[in-house]
């Protein structure tokens, strides 16, 4: 699957040329513009059920001055989507490793969003002497509570008839992730890689990786994601949150502010959790100047 198979309205937001990885279990996607001479190179991580779609209007504004990669995670977008992968979040850092080593730029900003936080930090944390800057959106890489309506997809059985079966996790994220509504080629854009029962392989398993259970088999990998922010300490940060997220509240944002007080915090109070899609308009022009002083 490539970015020339997706529907004309969809590509027309999203007009950039597909790139590779090859991995053991599956082909990554990512897009990579900008100047390849550039000093720095952004990294932007999604969560889950987006993909890089999410972050288009980035790409678009920060590429005639930096390169900007955005991954496909795994069984995201337009990556493959291989039915018997773990889909851990020890694999996803493993995987945008792989990408990260073959960017040449000495210095690394990452922008991060949803699982993009704890996938994101994961690798920031073992290359801090190049990281940047970070930017940081409706996320955590760190425990915190689960909404009930997440837990239920979660449930044996009724988790995949839900979640897999009746795409009621991302079909209805594209109306509850937002307070005002997508466009429909944005709707389209964001539903389009998990038409099918296959598609949404990687949206429950994302959904099933929450570590909520002692012993659940991420939770050893997300308290060591937690322990590595320490390294990232100091770091320039730009915070944006949706206050209107029912899933990453401001309590979340408490906590990135307890572990990184010297972070710049614009809150957006009519926006939700696809912060982007909200309040686009005033941060992405923000991140572009944080970035580039």
């Amino acid at each position: 699957m490539s970015a020339d198979e997706l529907p004309s309205d969809v590509r027309a937001l999203y007009p950039f040329q597909s790139h590779w990885l090859p991995t053991p279990t599956g082909r990554i996607h990512y897009v990579d513009e900008g100047p390849r001479e550039a000093k720095a190179a952004v990294i932007c991580v999604h969560g889950n059920p987006t993909w890089s779609f999410f972050y288009r209007d980035v790409i678009k504004a920060l590429a005639p001055k930096m390169r900007v990669i955005a991954i496909d995670h795994l069984g995201c977008g337009l990556s493959d989507k291989p039915q018997d992968f773990s889909y851990h979040l020890a694999d996803h850092i493993e995987n945008l490793a792989r990408l990260v080593a073959t960017i040449a730029q000495p210095t690394l900003h990452f922008v991060v969003h949803d699982w993009g936080g704890a996938i994101g930090m994961g690798v920031a944390a073992r290359l801090a002497e190049r990281v940047g800057k970070l930017v940081v959106m409706n996320t955590a890489a760190f425990s915190g509570p689960c909404p009930l309506r997440i837990r239920v997809c979660r449930l044996p059985g009724l988790g995949p008839l839900i979640v897999r079966g009746l795409n009621g996790f991302a079909g209805p994220a594209a109306s509850m992730a937002v307070v005002k509504p997508l466009l429909p080629a944005v709707k389209r854009g964001f539903l389009w890689p998990y038409r099918s029962w296959a598609d949404r392989v990687a949206v429950l398993r994302f959904v099933q990786d929450i570590p909520l259970e002692a012993g659940h088999p991420s939770a050893a990998m997300l308290q060591t994601v937690e322990a590595g922010l320490g390294k990232l300490r100091g770091k320039p940060m730009l915070l944006g949150w949706g206050l209107r997220d029912f899933c990453f509240t401001p309590a979340y944002l408490a906590g990135w502010r307890q572990r990184f007080p010297q972070a710049e915090v614009r809150e957006f109070p009519d926006a939700g959790h696809y912060l982007l899609e909200d309040a686009g308009d005033q941060l992405i022009p923000q991140i572009g100047e944080f970035l580039g002083r």
